[in-house]
């Protein structure tokens, strides 16, 4: 026993059996050169006791990057947050690289499994938005996803195909990152060029008509120069799921300048297209006699059942050009400039499923060959089977462009006894946003509860213009055919890290944003519903402070204050009427604050990396989705969530990895304008949720090496409309993975995912849920050069 316990706490010379990109070319190149070694006397781990980089025996040749699964010691991949994950006073999931690998993650989705209190909304309204729609904790967070620490305001589907690591930062954080961010913000780190050539290409094929293979190849051109390009193309239906089918390509090349030198320059860009079948899922309904209402497929009704028809169509092009510049002045002083450009083309057309009160009656009471879905969504008050009587989301154009560039100074230095780490920097960003809706000539016909038929045929689709009657209202403004819009911010913050000893430091700082915002509304019948002109400036203000003890280099206890602001009109590009009428009481910005507090400890020579938080999020004049239009609403609430989340991941022992999280919310409605939400749970929190994924490398230096293993995810159910009136049941997921090392070149892995085939719903609504893919097993070869 002894013995054992010795070789565990050893530290290990690798993380063995990971199939570990060196994507953190540029990170191991030049971000410990420059804007991670200077801060090295205040938070790096002793060099003896750390493994950043350690190469396997010749037998081997791989070279792993990093701590693997423990990512206290990671860079957050922000120059705005130039602590690693450890020292920062703030609770982050870091989705690593080498889990990515071993659960063959393939989209932003996908890896967002593994953090807890994310969930995945169907994007909805008037204007239909779908894509990456998430909330964290509970609140919105589709206007806070960050590539590289600058905001990714394009509506879709983020592929993984470049994604270096993915971090959710939990909490307010507009100090960093402007307004928004109430229950945190989603951060992508993308891979870049690295001196170390290397090759990497790999096909996946398995259930569902599923293919897809990636390329990523890094070529060092001299010595302080390198390209990296990456590819992808993949071709899915979804089991478990009829008619409903992804297609999408990419391509992301960069050139970096400069590595290990003063200056240095990266230079990349990002292509994405999409063509798929967008899956808003089956309604909820309650069934007579019952509590609560709960997703149909619960009460018999297929989990195949798809309530679309063949002119649905998600049609995206989506383009980013980054260039990201930073320069070490002296030991004490470096200067970052981040700017990008991106250009969103989106078409869209889709179908909301809604079971009415006779549909239900219909189905539960004798007659379900008779219930009948509306496929345009809850019937406004002139009822009836003509155009222009839903709610529902019409076929629609969209062209968005968006700029950004955030400057930062990043300066450690001393005054008397006192050291000081100050970050200081502005950001400025304009993102615009042009809309044109089309009408259907013909209703879209009903479908069938039980035996739903997609084919409708032609249903005569014009512009908006050719058919004003065919429009619907868009959140009280009027039928309109043509909406624009933009959004331009000019913020500047400034915070101050002081150390009174090697063990004690205090965080503070804030940052001032103006925010300016309009909104424009044309076309349709203008003599009932003239053209309307909104516009709003609203200029706030958002501090953070923190107190950290930090005994050594590998733990750190802390308490955060934090505040973020909302202000109306921040969902641009992705609400379908982005800003509330002028003199509406409740359109104040939405302002949140966070207490927390917490402990991160990395243990047995940084092999293992544990973290626990308790905070409570508390958030005034919330915003939720309509569930009739769909559009995002002031609500005038006042919400709490508070509670427990843990997380561990490292290697337990050589080749034996694991990760795993757990969280406890308490969550619940302290105020509201509807009295009966008053002490109602917050919608989509569950109480309580846990991961765990583990996976084990046996004789992995042997040519009949194998790696097997494992997870589940499990979320409890949760409330889907602030009056608790309808839930989502429980998620229950269990995957496992098989690889085979041919080689030091070739791997060849097979993935098996919801394994118990349960009926699970990952996207949610307030009145519809989207079941999750069923049981699904994936083969994937590598190569490796």
């Amino acid at each position: 026993m002894s013995r054992f316990i010795r070789h565990c706490l050893t530290p290990l010379p690798i993380v063995t059996g990971l199939a570990l990109s060196p994507s953190q070319g540029l990170a191991a190149d030049t971000a410990k050169k420059s804007d991670h070694d200077h801060h090295d006397r205040y938070r790096r781990p002793d060099k003896e006791k750390s493994f950043d980089s350690h190469t396997l025996d010749d037998e081997e040749h791989l070279t792993v990057i990093g701590h693997g699964f423990n990512t206290l010691h990671q860079s957050i991949g922000l120059s705005r947050m130039p602590q690693d994950v450890l020292h920062t006073p703030q609770n982050i999931n870091v989705v690593p690289q080498a889990l990515m690998k071993q659960q063959n993650v393939k989209s932003l989705d996908e890896a967002l499994r593994d953090v807890p209190g994310v969930t995945s909304s169907i994007g909805e309204g008037a204007g239909g938005m779908n894509g990456d729609q998430f909330l964290i904790r509970g609140f919105q967070a589709q206007n806070d996803i960050y590539e590289d620490g600058l905001r990714d305001f394009g509506v879709y589907s983020r592929d993984a195909f470049n994604m270096e690591t993915i971090s959710v930062i939990k909490g307010p954080s507009s100090e960093v990152f402007g307004n928004g961010t109430t229950g945190g913000a989603i951060n992508m780190v993308t891979k870049m060029p690295g001196l170390a050539n290397r090759y990497t290409a790999d096909f996946s094929g398995g259930s569902g008509g599923y293919y897809r293979g990636t390329f990523d190849v890094n070529q060092r051109l001299n010595a302080t120069t390198a390209f990296r390009i990456e590819g992808m193309g993949n071709e899915n239906n979804i089991v478990g799921r009829d008619y409903v089918n992804s297609h999408r390509w990419g391509i992301a090349p960069s050139l970096a300048f400069g590595l290990g030198e003063r200056a240095t320059l990266v230079l990349q860009y990002m292509h994405q297209q999409e063509n798929s079948v967008p899956d808003f899922g089956v309604p909820v309904v309650k069934k007579p006699g019952t509590a609560y209402a709960m997703p149909i497929t619960q009460y018999g009704i297929p989990r195949t059942n798809w309530y679309g028809t063949n002119s649905d169509e998600n049609a995206t092009n989506d383009n980013m050009e980054t260039a990201r510049f930073s320069y070490k002045l002296n030991k004490h002083i470096t200067f970052y400039n981040d700017l990008r450009g991106g250009e969103f083309y989106r078409t869209f057309a889709a179908s909301k499923a809604t079971c009415d009160q006779t549909c239900v009656n219909n189905y539960f009471l004798g007659n379900p060959n008779a219930a009948l879905v509306a496929r345009s969504g809850p019937v406004g008050a002139g009822k009836g089977t003509g155009p222009g009587t839903y709610m529902a989301p019409l076929p629609y154009q969209q062209t968005s462009w968006s700029v950004q560039n955030v400057g930062s100074m990043v300066a450690d230095f001393n005054t008397s006894v006192l050291k000081h780490q100050v970050v200081a920097g502005f950001d400025v960003e304009r993102v615009n946003d042009v809309r044109s809706q089309s009408t259907y000539l013909k209703p879209k016909p009903y479908a069938n509860l039980v035996n739903p038929n997609p084919n409708v045929g032609n249903l005569d689709m014009v512009p908006g213009d050719l058919n004003p009657g065919g429009l619907v209202n868009l959140g009280g403004i009027g039928a309109k055919d043509h909406t624009n819009g933009y959004g331009f911010d000019a913020g500047l913050f400034l915070y101050d890290q002081i150390w009174f000893t090697n063990w004690l430091s205090i965080k503070g700082g804030f940052r001032w944003d103006r925010w300016q915002t309009s909104y424009n509304a044309t076309g349709g019948n203008v003599a009932a519903n003239p053209d309307v002109h909104f516009h709003n400036v609203t200029s706030v203000f958002n501090p953070n402070t923190s107190l950290l003890i930090t005994p050594d280099s590998h733990q750190t206890y802390y308490f955060t204050w934090a505040k973020s602001t909302t202000p109306t009109g921040m969902y641009v590009t992705n609400g379908s009427v982005p800003i509330r009428p002028p003199g509406n009481t409740i359109a104040n910005p939405e302002k949140a604050s966070l207490y927390e507090l917490g402990a991160k400890y990395s243990a047995f020579h940084d092999r293992m990396g544990f973290t626990a938080s308790l905070f409570r999020l508390e958030k005034n004049n919330a915003t939720n989705a309509d569930p009739v239009t769909g559009q995002i609403v002031s609500t005038g609430d006042t919400q709490r969530n508070q509670g427990l989340e843990l997380s561990v991941g490292g290697i337990i022992t050589r080749g034996w990895n694991i990760t795993a999280t757990y969280a406890l919310y308490d969550s619940d409605t302290t105020a509201s304008l509807t009295k009966a939400n008053i002490g109602k749970n917050v919608q989509y929190v569950p109480h309580n949720q846990a991961t765990l994924w583990s996976v084990y490398d046996a004789f992995s230096t042997k040519p009949y090496n194998v790696a097997f293993g494992g997870g589940v995810t499990w979320r409890q159910h949760v409330w889907l409309d602030p009056g608790n009136t309808a839930r989502a049941p429980a998620n229950l997921d269990f995957d496992a993975v098989v690889s085979h090392r041919f080689n030091n070149h070739w791997k060849v892995a097979l993935n098996g995912y919801n394994l118990a085939n349960r009926l699970n719903y990952q996207s949610l609504f307030s009145n519809r849920a989207t079941p999750s893919a069923g049981r699904t097993f994936l083969g994937q070869l590598s190569y490796s050069y």
